[in-house]
């Protein structure tokens, strides 16, 4: 049965196509990798942008070189569901936020920011700004808070069949396209953004509800020792950790990944030019 969010992969290796039997949930086949970033380039870039009147943002890099890897890495947009391998349809980063109220009381929500892969550092920059300015002030909902408001309305047990019923559902490819968008647990990659609240990296888990392939956690700038032509200098650096499901690709594919990121962030003007082609996840 075919899925809203993506189409399943059967041009597979027998190896691959064992592989999530094997490891069936995401906690099961989750792995660890920290990346360490000079920001020197960064910074010089965000200020540059600033005096053109561009305001630009870690987040709004980090996010825009997200979604041109996921353009250009297809595997990376997989997903496991139900023991199967799938092609994701879109690209989409899940992020929280945090509203705060007059009274200084603050809450959390969580926005989901759909992208095609074309799109430039710009008009991604835009989309974020937009979505996050609907979803931030005290009292506005969005659909993925208006959707846990209509579940938790129900008494407790109903709750918990409910959900169970709707695991149930997504693992059989029967919920309904809307909750898969209301829904940030279905998403290409959960990006938090820790650098905002002066937080170091964290390895946080990835979903088992859902199709979460990729966890990624941004932590503060602070000043780190680092090897340069064979000397230990102080930099400005910042740290991500990767939660990674290593059954939606091998690890060569996401070594080249990486590769491709630092071209990114060494060079973040490639990022102002639209991506004419979405490489193609043939399976």
């Amino acid at each position: 049965m075919s899925r809203s969010d993506g189409k399943k992969l059967k041009s597979l290796s027998a190896f691959e196509k064992i592989i999530p039997h094997i490891m069936t949930r995401r906690s099961d086949a989750q792995v660890f990798s920290k990346q360490i970033i000079v920001t020197d380039t960064i910074d010089k870039y965000i200020q540059e942008k600033q005096e053109q009147g561009i305001r630009l943002t870690y987040m709004h890099i980090f996010i825009s070189i997200y979604v041109r890897l996921l353009a250009q890495r297809p595997k990376l947009n997989r997903f496991v569901m139900n023991n199967r391998l799938y092609a994701r349809k879109g690209i989409f980063i899940s992020m929280a936020i945090i509203r705060r109220s007059p009274n200084g009381n603050s809450e959390e929500t969580t926005v989901k920011f759909p992208f095609t892969g074309h799109e430039n550092i710009f008009e991604i920059a835009d989309i974020v700004n937009r979505i996050i300015a609907e979803s931030k002030p005290s009292g506005k909902t969005n659909n993925t808070d208006e959707l846990a408001e209509k579940i938790m309305s129900l008494p407790h047990g109903i709750v918990k069949i409910l959900v169970g019923l709707l695991k149930w559902m997504d693992r059989h490819n029967l919920l309904p396209q809307a909750m898969i968008e209301a829904s940030p647990f279905h998403t290409s990659l959960f990006f938090t953004y820790l650098k905002s609240i002066k937080l170091d990296y964290i390895y946080h888990h990835i979903y088992d509800f859902g199709t979460t392939g990729i966890f990624a956690a941004l932590g503060k700038r602070k000043q780190m020792p680092i090897v340069e032509h064979g000397a230990i200098v102080i930099k400005n650096c910042c740290e991500i950790g990767y939660v990674l499901d290593e059954r939606i690709c091998d690890g060569l594919y996401f070594s080249y990944s990486f590769k491709l990121m630092q071209k990114y962030l060494d060079n973040p003007y490639l990022l102002e030019e639209r991506l004419e082609k979405i490489a193609e996840d043939v399976g």
